[in-house]
C-alpha cells in the first residue's frame, strides 16, 4: 500500500485562537491522523489544506494513503489500519450493514464528477449487452450508480451484461483503455480526461443520468469520534478551509498547479479536471457539505441494485453525525 507522509513538524506556536464564535474549539493536543483516500482530483481540498498548512496550524500531521480498492479501505478502517476514510460514503453504509461495523459519516464532500466512459466501439447504451462492466467492488458506491444507469436503460446485471472488478478509479479507467473485453465503468477526474487520449468516451455525466449523489465524505468509527472529538472536529474545520481556498476562483492557477504536481498531469488534463470539480451539482460541494438529498438517492440505489432493507430505503440518520461537522464549521478559518 502506497502511503506518502504530506505534513511534517508541527510548530507549537501554531496553537488555536480564540475566535468570535460561542462555539469551543477543541484544545489543540498534537495529533497525527491516518486519512485513507482514492488517487483522484476530489482530493483538492485535503490537498489543498496540507499545502497551506491549515492542518499544521491546528496541531495536526497528516499522513495521506491510498487504497487500491473499496475493500482494502472498508477493511483497514474498524482494524486501526488508519482514522479516517475519504471515499464515497456508499462505503460506509456497506460497513454498517454488510460488515456490521459502527462507522459514521461526519461530513460530505462531493457529487463524484462521476461520468460513464465506454470503449470507442461502444455507440450507445445498447452496445453494453453482451459485454462487461468494470467497477471497484460490486456491490457499493459507483458500481451501483452504474448498474442504476444500465438498469434505467433497460440493461439488468446477469441478463444484459457482466461485472468484473478491476480496482479504483485508476485502476480502472486504464484497465478499459487496455482491455477490450472492459466496456464501460464509471470515472472520473482527473482519469476521465486523460483516458479520452486512450480512446475512451464518455456517455453522459452519472448526476444527469441517475439523479443527485453524495459521493466523497469523512466517515470515521462511531466509538474513534466520541474518544477523539477534539481531533476530529480539528480535522474537519482544516479540510473545511481547504475546500474554501481551493473553490476560490482567485486561486484557480495555483490549484490547476497543484492538480498537475500531484497527480503528474499535463495542463490539457489538470484545467479541466479543477473545472469540473467547480461545477455546481456535479463537483466539489461549498463547505464540503453533506448532500441530504444526495444520501438520500444513495440509500435508494442501494435498496434498489441490491434489494437492501426489503427495497425501502431507511432513515439516513443511522448513518450520519453532523456534530462534529457544524462544530468545525463554526469556528473553520479561525486558528
Amino acid at each position: 500500500m502506497f502511503r506518502t507522509r504530506l505534513a511534517a513538524a508541527l510548530a507549537l506556536g501554531a496553537l488555536l485562537l480564540p475566535g468570535c464564535s460561542t462555539t469551543p474549539q477543541p484544545q489543540a493536543i498534537p495529533t497525527t491522523l491516518r486519512v485513507m483516500v482514492f488517487p483522484g482530483s476530489s482530493n483538492l481540498p485535503l490537498l489543498a489544506a496540507i499545502e497551506k498548512g491549515y492542518f499544521t496550524q491546528r496541531g495536526l500531521t497528516i499522513e495521506v494513503m491510498n487504497t487500491p480498492n473499496s475493500d482494502v479501505l472498508r477493511a483497514g478502517l474498524p482494524a486501526g489500519k488508519f482514522e479516517i476514510a475519504h471515499a464515497a460514503v456508499d462505503n460506509a453504509i456497506a460497513m454498517v450493514e454488510v460488515a456490521k461495523n459502527d462507522a459514521i459519516i461526519v461530513m460530505g464532500g462531493d457529487a463524484g464528477m462521476n461520468e460513464f466512459m465506454v470503449r470507442s466501439d461502444v455507440r450507445s447504451f445498447d452496445d453494453i449487452r453482451g459485454k462487461v462492466l468494470a467497477v471497484d467492488a460490486p456491490n457499493t458506491a459507483y458500481a451501483l450508480v452504474a448498474k442504476k444507469i444500465l438498469k434505467n436503460k433497460g440493461l439488468l446485471e446477469g441478463r444484459d451484461y457482466t461485472v468484473k472488478a478491476v480496482g479504483g478509479t485508476a485502476q480502472r479507467s486504464m484497465a478499459m483503455a487496455r482491455s477490450p473485453e472492459l466496456a464501460a465503468g464509471m470515472v472520473n477526474p482527473p482519469f476521465s480526461f486523460t483516458v479520452r487520449d486512450l480512446g475512451l468516451k464518455s456517455l453522459g455525466r452519472a448526476t444527469d443520468l441517475a439523479g443527485p449523489y453524495q459521493a466523497t465524505g469523512a466517515f470515521v468509527m462511531r466509538d474513534w469520534a466520541r474518544q477523539n472529538a477534539g481531533a476530529l472536529e480539528r480535522y474537519i474545520s482544516a479540510y473545511i478551509e481547504g475546500a474554501r481556498y481551493a473553490m476560490n476562483p482567485v486561486n484557480r492557477d495555483e490549484m490547476v498547479k497543484l492538480l498537475e504536481a500531484r497527480f503528474k498531469l499535463e495542463p490539457n488534463v489538470s484545467a479541466p479536471s479543477y473545472d469540473a470539480l467547480m461545477t455546481p451539482g456535479f463537483g466539489l460541494s461549498a463547505d464540503a457539505r453533506f448532500n441530504m438529498d444526495g444520501f438520500r438517492n444513495v440509500l435508494a440505489m442501494r435498496a434498489e441494485m441490491e434489494g437492501q432493507w426489503g427495497g425501502m430505503a431507511p432513515a439516513p440518520d443511522k448513518y450520519i453525525d453532523l456534530n462534529y461537522y457544524d462544530r468545525a464549521q463554526a469556528w473553520a478559518g479561525r486558528r
